[in-house]
C-alpha cells in the first residue's frame, strides 16, 4: 500500500533533486492565503471532512463548507464550521463570498459550466475562485478514466492501493481539466482566469524505488502543459469592469 506518509517522503526526495519545486497542495494553500484578508468570507466548495480550511487560522464564523455528502458534513473536523448540503445551485445570495475554494472537485463535475456560473454569482465583484484539480492531459488521468469503468471495483482498488475508503472515491469526468476548457468555462461564467500553474508529481505510482525513478523520468520529460496537477485562480471582475463590459 502507498500511504500518504510514503508519498510525502517521495515528494521530499523529489523536491531535493528539483530546486524550486513544491507540491501542488502547498501552492494551492499559498494561493488561497494570498486571496484572503482578515475580513474575507470564504466558501469551501466540496469541503468533505476538512482539508485546507483546518490549516488557515481564518475565523470559522467567516467560512462556510458545502458538500453533497451529508455524512462528510456531519463528520467535518473543524468545530463550529457553518455547513450546507449542496443541491441544485448554491444556496447563497449573490456576492456572498470574497473567496471560493475547490480542492479536488472540478474533475467530478458533470456540468462544470453550471457550477462555474454559480461560483461567479456568489462571488463579490473582485472576488477570487481558487482551485486544485488533476490535469486531464496527464497519462494518469487517462488511466483513471479507464479505471472509472470498473464501477464499485475502482473504490475497492483505491482502498487497497492507497488506504483510502471506497466511499471516498467518486467518479471522475474531467470536463473542466485542461487549460483550454478552464479558460472557456471561466470566460463563459464571467470570470477571468488570472493564473494557472502546472505542477509535476511523480509519487502516485511510487510503490517501489524503481517505479519512482521511472515516474520521475516521465514527469521530467512531459511538456509543462501536461503536468499532473493544475492550480488556478480565477477572478470576478471588479464592479466597474463589469459595468463597462471589459
Amino acid at each position: 500500500m502507498l500511504s500518504l506518509e510514503r508519498q510525502n517522503a517521495w515528494r521530499a526526495e523529489y523536491a531535493a533533486t528539483h530546486p524550486g519545486w513544491r507540491p501542488a497542495t502547498e501552492l494551492f494553500a499559498a494561493r488561497v492565503r494570498a486571496a484572503l484578508d482578515p475580513a474575507a468570507r470564504l466558501l469551501d466548495l466540496g469541503c468533505g471532512r476538512g482539508g485546507l480550511v483546518e490549516q488557515l487560522a481564518h475565523p470559522t464564523a467567516q467560512i462556510v463548507g458545502i458538500d453533497p455528502d451529508f455524512d462528510s458534513l456531519r463528520q467535518h473536523r473543524l468545530p463550529g464550521l457553518p455547513r450546507a448540503v449542496a443541491g441544485n445551485g448554491l444556496p447563497f445570495v449573490a456576492g456572498a463570498f470574497d473567496v471560493v475554494v475547490a480542492s479536488w472537485l472540478l474533475e467530478h463535475l458533470p456540468q462544470p459550466a453550471a457550477t462555474l456560473a454559480e461560483i461567479a454569482r456568489v462571488l463579490r465583484p473582485g472576488g477570487a475562485f481558487v482551485f486544485i484539480t488533476p490535469n486531464a492531459r496527464h497519462p494518469l488521468a487517462w488511466a483513471n478514466r479507464l479505471a472509472g469503468r470498473l464501477g464499485q471495483a475502482q473504490g475497492r482498488l483505491v482502498d487497497r492501493l492507497y488506504g483510502r475508503a471506497a466511499a471516498d472515491t467518486f467518479p471522475t469526468v474531467y470536463r473542466a481539466n485542461t487549460a483550454a476548457d478552464l479558460g472557456a468555462l471561466c470566460a463563459a461564467a464571467g470570470l477571468a482566469l488570472e493564473s494557472l500553474d502546472f505542477v509535476a508529481d511523480p509519487t502516485y505510482l511510487a510503490f517501489a524505488r524503481p517505479i519512482y525513478r521511472a515516474a520521475v523520468a516521465v514527469e521530467d520529460r512531459l511538456p509543462a502543459g501536461r503536468r499532473i496537477h493544475l492550480v488556478g485562480v480565477a477572478r470576478r471582475p471588479p464592479a466597474g469592469d463589469e459595468r463597462d463590459g471589459r
